[in-house]
């Protein structure tokens, strides 16, 4: 069964949408620009243990599962990409002759 939405509502759910994306990558920026910078500290204040590892561990794994959450299980093959090959495997079985 398919459901149509009005434009108000296609409106609202584009924009949550984009709102999601744009919280992952301000996510994945900030990630960026701390670890490096956490690196730094530990470098300069405890080089004998590398204490920096547990935050970028733990917050990598959070950014991925924010990731996951974002963009769904499919980050490399996503939904189009199995419709398009799908298609295409059929197509290709349909034109084999037996």
């Amino acid at each position: 069964m398919k459901t149509f939405y009005n434009e108000e509502e296609k409106y609202r759910r584009a924009k949550k949408r984009v709102d999601a994306i744009k919280g992952f990558y301000s996510n994945l920026l900030s990630y960026c620009l701390v670890i490096p910078f956490l690196f730094f500290i530990n470098y300069m204040t405890s080089p004998n243990y590398w204490w920096f590892f547990w935050p970028m561990l733990g917050w990598g794994i959070g950014l991925v599962f924010h990731g996951f959450g974002v963009f769904g299980h499919n980050l490399i093959f996503g939904k189009d990409w199995e419709d398009r090959k799908i298609k295409e495997l059929m197509d290709k079985n349909n034109n084999q002759k037996f």
